[in-house]
């Protein structure tokens, strides 16, 4: 089947914020666009990490962001954007920016009725398939047919691919692409878990007694080839029957993966203590013990936990070292080995995609004119808290941008 795509000379195909925020740039310069997507309703993804409070930015200093072209869409155009949606936002203590509704429906209601009054056309159910011979966009519809969208050479006159990673692939994003842009000769990077868990071979006594359970306000550090490659930050994870994850394990989740590929194993360094210093804990690990067990020993004099006591015990054995300077440097760097990341499909986004040489300054690819890319295709990794929303809003606006002035070049040749 072929369709007509005279009044809509723009495909966007990847109906997530990077898409659906470069169709409202288009169709609010008048524009017609069409939002093809492979699922039976947009956003998914996004309403996915609404259920955590739709953290959207962060109020971070401009130079802070490693996001792609985060100048076309800064944090505060963000903050402004969904403000005119009526979806006021705040700042948390974290310095992460939310919505104050704490959730994303209303903003993606709010957001696809202002697309439909701006005329933006969608397509639900549409996987893209590549192109046929003609340069044709080919589509697999609901029901199995093949669609090919490209009636006439100059329709569409250009394309914005913005299908994300591979992370949760059941909300849309499969990774699907790939292949079919590396049969075009483009460039991508593989993609792999980012913002993951890890895992880990706990005893079956540990997992039993503390799955389920958080770590909270401890040190976490991924050990390098030397000292100066150290990378630590303070948060809270949680133990699961697998391994570990959390907040902070994602921020860590570049380095600990990349040393597992070279290592084929990583160790993760858990200071339990990171307030006090060493001669503090050796100190108060040096008074008499009296008639109280190790167990309630370490409560006492420095507030451990079962749960931090007990990793100790994963790490060197049911008997801790009783010299008071060799256990104060456990508590301090309680080793734990991390021999994989978990699957990519229980990752909260993904590393690799289309490398940014392939693209020019507009967002185009350089190998296939007219065609865009925008979002988590592009090979780039943001840590959470609001980095990776932020960078997919701004690419997707820079790629619109781009569409524009290749549509006025195309206008004046």
């Amino acid at each position: 089947m072929v369709l007509n795509t005279e009044n809509s000379p723009v495909a966007v195909i990847g109906g997530g914020p990077a898409g659906l925020i470069a169709a409202e740039i288009l169709s609010r310069a008048g524009v017609p666009v069409t939002v093809y997507d492979r699922m039976p309703t947009f956003g998914r993804k996004l309403q996915m990490a609404g259920r955590g409070g739709l953290n959207l930015t962060h109020s971070e200093p401009l130079e802070k962001f490693l996001a792609p072209s985060i100048e076309a869409f800064p944090p505060a155009a963000l903050r402004d954007w969904a403000a005119g949606l009526g979806e006021e936002t705040f700042v948390g203590s974290s310095g992460r920016v939310f919505p104050k509704a704490m959730k994303a429906a209303p903003l993606l209601r709010a957001w696809l009725a202002r697309l439909r009054e701006q005329g933006t056309e969608f397509r639900f159910r549409m996987e893209w398939l590549g192109w046929d011979g003609a340069g044709g966009l080919l589509f697999r519809d609901a029901d199995g047919g093949v669609e090919t969208v490209h009636p006439q050479s100059v329709h569409p006159k250009a394309v914005i691919l913005a299908l994300g990673g591979a992370s949760w692939p059941r909300l849309g994003s499969n990774g699907a692409w790939t292949g079919i842009l590396a049969d075009k000769g483009i460039a991508v990077a593989p993609l792999l878990p980012a913002n993951s868990g890890f895992q880990v071979h706990w005893s079956e006594v540990f997992k039993q007694r503390f799955q389920g359970q958080p770590l909270k306000t401890v040190a976490l550090t991924c050990a390098g080839r030397t000292a100066a490659d150290h990378h630590t930050v303070r948060g809270e994870a949680m133990i699961t029957a697998q391994g570990i994850e959390g907040g902070a394990i994602y921020a860590l989740s570049s380095q600990l993966r990349d040393r597992i590929a070279d290592k084929g194993e990583a160790i993760l360094y858990i200071n339990f203590c990171p307030d006090r210093s060493i001669e503090d804990l050796r100190n108060r690990l040096d008074r008499p013990r009296g008639k109280q067990s190790q167990t309630d020993f370490l409560r006492r004099a420095l507030g451990l936990s079962p749960i931090a006591i007990n990793l100790m015990r994963e790490a060197v054995g049911p008997s801790l070292p009783t010299d008071p300077a060799v256990l104060a440097q456990l508590v301090q760097a309680v080793p734990v080995t991390l021999t994989a990341a978990f699957p990519i499909e229980r990752a909260i986004s993904t590393a690799g995609g289309i490398h940014l040489a392939e693209l020019n300054d507009d967002y185009m690819l350089k190998r296939l004119p007219g065609v865009f890319a925008a979002g988590e295709m592009l090979d780039w990794e943001a840590p959470t808290g609001g980095y990776l929303l932020q960078g997919a809003f701004a690419s997707g606006v820079a790629a619109a941008r781009g569409v524009l002035a290749w549509l006025e070049q195309s206008a004046g040749g």
